[in-house]
């Protein structure tokens, strides 16, 4: 059975500390990556991002403990999923507008240097409406 790291509740979830924890560029493209793929595990989230391991765990329980993320521990391996039914309960719209800026930057020539498969995938999720990723 997998294990869970302490998470705030909904109730708890605080705007000023979701955003702050959305103010990092690389806290934004963590979860650019986890509107793609639902429940990864750290370590494949954090393959193309060049940081150091400690830096990574370090953004992660950043995300973590604003209540963006949910963190689960099967054996050794932690998987990372988005909050949306949460975060949508306690700040209706707010992954909307994030989604949408996010998608803006991933449009942008300029501002994208990944491969282009990744820019169609991380598009498609993110021009996804937040209300279709919600459980009935």
């Amino acid at each position: 059975m997998p294990a869970e790291l302490p998470h705030p509740e909904t109730a708890e979830l605080d705007l000023a500390t979701v955003m702050h924890a959305l103010s990092d560029p690389i806290r934004l493209e963590l979860v650019a990556c986890l509107a793609c793929d639902e429940g990864e595990s750290c370590g494949d989230l954090g393959r193309n991002i060049e940081l150091h391991k400690s830096t990574l765990s370090h953004h992660y329980r950043v995300l973590r403990q604003a209540g963006i993320t949910r963190t689960t521990i099967t054996g050794r391996t932690r998987h990372v999923r988005l909050r949306y039914e949460d975060l949508h309960a306690r700040f209706p719209g707010l992954l909307d507008v994030v989604f949408r800026s996010l998608a803006q930057l991933v449009d942008d020539d300029e501002k994208w240097n990944g491969p282009s498969e990744d820019r169609a995938k991380l598009l498609t999720a993110l021009k996804r409406p937040i209300d279709a990723r919600l459980q009935p």
